[in-house]
């Protein structure tokens, strides 16, 4: 297995070990169980697999958890933070109430031990006042998982009781994956442009992020001409202002972009569409799902973790 492979590597991997075809059936199981190497019965729900594979299995699967964290509480609380979505090192920092050195000291150690990872903005502000602290985000989805839900539920699964765990998954299960469902959305801007233009690739693509403004998607084409674009995953079609806003965005940024691309998980409306006319290119849940076109035997890795 290279050594960093990516998010899109790990889930075409898990999709091809577990023999799913349907893009949001594998990406609702990788979200909990990605990057572990498990094979996943997708006949059975995701929440008896959890009970099965992770609650059933809390001891084992915590002390060897406690090889990356020592059981230090200031780890295992920024991670609680980052898991529930709060990105940004400063913020992250002023929630877990500690001081700025022994935060950053935190967050450092957590990185060197690959459990979360650096997301810089692929474009730095105009003034050094008005850059935000960089984000970090997890590596694996089920290392996220496990900080997020079953971390700080430990004293109640320990003792066999899940009914606190099921609740707080509920709540926000729903929307879990997005955040992987974006850094997906990455590789499929980078696929389609570069087929469109093999003369002018795309060779870095990220997010952008200040004080004032966060945009999705920006890349930067081998010319240096950027693109920028943004996500949304409303059950309706997006509508005209998707675009307005996202052209404000980099305007006050004051980011010179040359392409524009909008991602939504249901289409767009009419008006919208007419967009492609302009040189905006539009993506939806039909496109992200080619990602798991034509897997292979190529595609499997190979993890060394105990299997559950």
């Amino acid at each position: 297995m290279a050594k960093h492979p990516t998010l899109l590597q790990h889930f075409r991997s898990f999709a091809y070990q577990n023999n799913i075809k349907e893009f949001d059936k594998a990406l609702e199981y990788f979200t909990v169980f990605g990057g572990t190497g498990w094979d996943v019965d997708v006949s059975k729900s995701v929440a008896t697999l959890i009970e099965d594979k992770i609650l059933a299995n809390y001891e084992p699967l915590h002390e060897s958890m406690t090889r990356y964290t020592h059981n230090n509480g200031l780890y295992h609380m920024v991670l609680n933070i980052i898991a529930l979505g709060v990105n940004h090192e400063k913020d992250v920092l002023k929630k877990a109430k500690v001081g700025k050195e022994k935060g950053e000291e935190a967050i450092d150690y957590l990185v060197s031990k690959s459990l979360i990872k650096f997301d810089l903005s692929l474009e730095k502000p105009l003034t050094q006042e008005g850059g935000k602290s960089d984000r970090v985000l997890f590596d694996l989805p089920f290392m996220r998982f496990w900080f997020a839900m079953i971390s700080p539920n430990y004293q109640t699964i320990a003792e066999g009781d899940y009914d606190e765990f099921a609740q707080k998954w509920h709540k926000v299960r729903d929307n879990f994956s997005v955040l992987l469902s974006n850094i997906l959305v990455l590789d499929l801007v980078k696929e389609t442009f570069n087929e469109k233009n093999k003369e002018d690739p795309i060779e870095k693509i990220g997010s952008y992020y200040d004080k004032k403004v966060e945009i999705d998607i920006l890349a930067k084409k081998k010319s240096g001409a950027m693109i920028a674009g943004a996500c949304k995953y409303s059950p309706n079609p997006a509508k005209s202002n998707m675009m307005d806003t996202l052209i404000e965005k980099c305007a006050k940024a004051e980011l010179d972009i040359s392409d524009y691309v909008l991602f939504s998980k249901n289409g767009f409306t009419p008006e919208v569409e007419v967009l492609k006319e302009k040189e905006v290119v539009l993506l939806s849940q039909s496109e992200l799902s080619s990602l798991l076109d034509n897997l292979s035997k190529d595609d499997l890795l190979v993890y060394k973790n105990k299997k559950y």
